[in-house]
């Protein structure tokens, strides 16, 4: 067996250590959810629904101690990681109601009896968890999957493996039926051996990369549903905004929230040419200044911190510099963050206008200002991306946003709001190679479960009449 364990990446400290699951015990764990799938699927609907509210109330009780372990391992600030507590709890109540709204039963009269839908789960569904919100975007594969009645195979990023664990036992805690949900501890060989199983369902949340290699694996097999929620090289425009300051705020929390560590992150800012233009991109780099980016329980309160590894840190790194040796200036420039450890990274801003640049995702506290001299021209550089899920405007002329929400290619489109900005109970995904069509959050419903269309007569009766052209 394989052993491995994951560090706190602010201070290198052994968080968890443990095996990865050999290909017998994931073939086991697969197995297993076939296994418990019939009954749990064909339970009623209310047992089901009771048992993730079990869960939630687990979660609640063990919010402070889970969201200071998320902390540690991921080196997030604390008020973000309570606020991840917060957002898994959530996630149960808004989940039954997605289920009600988008994937429940209705019947209709009809002359020969009745019309009627309902939803039947897969079967045994594979989820992939990230590392930068570990706990609440599996959980948010997982429990829409378990309240629509199919079975779940977890296997946690290896990067934070510690938090899959305590999602587990508070699933254990929640006394589901033996094999209805399982977790494999491991890394990409682990997943490998993940996805060559008989499974029913894969739910992924990771790199854009990730997920191309997802659907070449299973083009030809399209019994495998796949729900892939994938990153974005997304764009905020600024336009005809009067208040420099006002701006900056919006733009530093959608660049660099997280350390830029969200899929929804502004990676590219677009803003007019000449004066306008400057004085937002100076007020954004003096605000980038200001953040405070330090261990998780430092005081003052940090703004964010480290990167989730060294090695995360240097592929960041390397990619910036790319960029700059490919012509982009330099506004601000990363690098170390005082004397903290080497996956700490400053914030950086640098201009691209011009520049021939890779159109990918920097997943870590990087923006690319890219300035053009018409809002036709910005939309436009907006959408000259392969990726699509998050965009937004900043402006104070709401008839710029009319047409800017018509003409941009994403899947979340905000306005006069960070790019980060998104809820439970709104559609979470994106177009191109930021997805493939099956959003998120409270449209998980519609991937955890297909649709049936019955056509019912409550007795047996002769159609003769129905039927043109008898002799």
């Amino acid at each position: 067996m394989t052993r491995f364990t994951s560090t706190n990446p602010a201070t290198g400290e052994t968080v968890w250590e443990g095996e990865a699951a050999s290909q017998a015990q994931v073939g086991a764990a697969v197995e297993a959810a076939r296994a418990a799938f019939p009954d749990w699927a064909d339970r009623p609907r209310q047992d089901r629904i009771d048992a993730v509210k079990r869960y939630q109330a687990v979660l609640k009780a063990r919010a402070p101690e889970m969201a200071e372990a998320i902390a540690r391992e991921t080196g997030k600030a604390l008020w973000e990681t309570k606020t991840e507590l917060a957002s898994m709890q959530g996630k149960v109540d808004i989940s039954i109601r997605a289920y009600d709204e988008r994937t429940g039963e209705r019947t209709t009269d009809t002359a020969f009896g009745r019309a009627v839908l309902r939803h039947r789960p897969h079967g045994a569904s594979a989820v992939l968890g990230p590392f930068n919100f570990p706990g609440h975007l599996p959980n948010g594969h997982i429990v829409p999957a378990l309240l629509a009645g199919d079975t779940v195979v977890f296997k946690p990023s290896e990067e934070t493996p510690l938090t899959g664990q305590l999602m587990a036992e508070c699933l254990e805690a929640a006394d589901l039926p033996k094999g209805v949900f399982n977790m494999v501890q491991g890394g990409r060989d682990t997943g490998a051996a993940l996805l060559d199983q008989r499974i029913d369902a894969l739910m992924f949340t990771g790199s854009g990369a990730a997920g191309a290699h997802f659907r070449r694996k299973f083009a030809d097999d399209p019994h495998v549903i796949l729900a892939l929620e994938l990153g974005g090289n997304n764009p905020l425009v600024v336009w005809d905004a009067a208040d420099a300051e006002a701006v900056a705020g919006i733009v530093v929390q959608s660049a660099f929230v997280t350390t830029g560590q969200r899929c929804s992150c502004a990676r590219r800012l677009i803003v007019p040419e000449g004066g306008q233009g400057d004085a937002i991109v100076e007020a954004v780099a003096a605000m980038s200044d200001r953040l405070n980016f330090a261990p998780w329980d430092s005081d003052p309160e940090p703004y964010a911190g480290p990167l989730i590894s060294e090695k995360a840190a240097g592929n960041a790194l390397a990619a910036l510099q790319q960029r700059i040796d490919a012509g982009a200036r330099v506004i601000r420039s990363s690098g170390p963050v005082d004397n903290l450890p080497g996956a700490f990274v400053k914030p950086a801003i640098i201009d691209v206008t011009g520049v021939a640049v890779e159109d990918e995702e920097m997943f870590a506290p990087f923006l690319q200002v890219i300035r053009v001299p018409t809002f036709d021209a910005a939309i436009a550089a907006a959408n000259a991306t392969k990726y699509g899920l998050s965009a937004g405007l900043v402006s104070d002329d709401a008839k710029l946003w009319d047409r800017f929400i018509n003409r941009i290619r994403a899947g979340v489109v905000n306005f006069n709001r960070p790019t980060t900005g998104a809820a439970g109970d709104m559609p979470f995904g994106g177009l191109g190679a930021s997805g493939n069509h099956r959003p998120s959050a409270y449209y998980a419903a519609d991937y955890c479960a297909y649709p049936v269309a019955s056509f019912e007569a409550g007795s047996v009766k002769n159609i003769e009449s129905e039927i043109k052209g008898l002799r």
